[in-house]
């Protein structure tokens, strides 16, 4: 039979974590026909003995396994591997995930239903954290936006308003967009992946379920990219998306933040704009911008 879901799984000195993870792969309760696509980045621990262990309970429960790899010096990066599982993979459909995060039986079957009714979208669902403490204002965040917000708070977010290791959408979809950017460790491929993907006119969608244990830890790939990145992508994304259709517009409340917003401007893009300054403290996340012509519309 055709493969209808790869599991794309990059792995890159992924030991402490991949049983777990290859584990909730097997004890996924989609009964179609599933393959486990993994790319091995170079690891230099015994990530592969373990895959490779894996590979004979899966085949043997009818998930077939992909293998590929390097074993250069170095690691190629996320967006390289996440490329090259996805190019020796089959499925129709792709389901992201991180060798150290752990997926819930139900993921696979509930967001290939989600994927099959928005063909043009990427799927994500809610995650709990592990360690439970960690990031706990991060994730209530992700967890309770509105469909709505799916898309406004894309420019008052660090990153994808769905994380990816939550990421399920279709290849053609994939292919339309992609591929990720290679630029190795600092570049946040997942974000570029994400705008590139609403440039487009693809949608957001979030399965209200808890289908992912996402795991903090501090040699997590995500600690590799610097803050100032990210704000340079969302600087640029805002100037790009939003500001064009608005005549004019407040940033109240201008703190630190706000300022930082404003001199992080092109001079096209300052001019006609007020720099409105309330309360002195900052209010990560809370810039509110407002089109002065018509205030009941021009916010984000």
């Amino acid at each position: 039979m055709e493969t209808q879901v790869s599991v794309i799984l990059p792995v890159h000195d992924a030991e402490p974590w991949l049983d777990e993870c290859l584990r909730s792969v097997l004890q996924q309760d989609f009964e179609g026909p599933m393959e486990l696509s993994v790319f091995n980045d170079a690891s230099k621990d015994k990530s592969m003995a373990i895959v490779e262990k894996w590979k004979v309970t899966l085949e043997g429960s009818g998930i077939r396994v992909v293998i590929g790899g390097h074993d250069s010096p170095s690691p190629r990066g996320v967006g390289y591997s996440k490329n090259q599982a996805i190019a020796q993979s089959s499925g129709s459909y792709l389901c992201f995930l991180d060798a150290d995060d752990v997926m819930m039986p139900p993921r696979v079957r509930l967001q290939l239903e989600a994927a099959v009714q928005h063909p043009a979208s990427i799927i994500g669902c809610q995650v709990r954290r592990e360690p439970p403490n960690s990031t706990e204002r991060y994730t209530r965040w992700i967890n309770q936006l509105t469909s709505n917000q799916l898309l406004t708070q894309v420019f008052t977010s660090n990153g994808p308003t769905v994380i990816m290791p939550s990421w399920f959408c279709s290849r053609a979809w994939f292919l339309h967009v992609g591929p990720f950017d290679e630029g190795g460790q600092g570049v946040p491929e997942d974000l570029l992946f994400f705008y590139d993907h609403l440039r487009k006119g693809g949608g957001v969608v979030r399965v209200d379920q808890s289908l992912l244990l996402y795991r903090y830890h501090p040699s997590a790939a995500t600690h590799s990219v610097l803050e100032t990145t990210i704000w340079t992508h969302r600087v640029h994304f805002l100037e790009e998306r939003a500001l064009p259709h608005w005549a004019t517009f407040t940033i109240w409340n201008a703190g630190r933040q706000g300022r930082r917003l404003y001199r992080s401007l092109t001079a096209r893009a300052q001019r006609g704009r007020l720099l409105r300054r309330g309360r002195e403290q900052d209010q990560e996340g809370l810039l509110l911008l407002r089109r002065l012509s018509r205030p009941d519309r021009g916010r984000v």
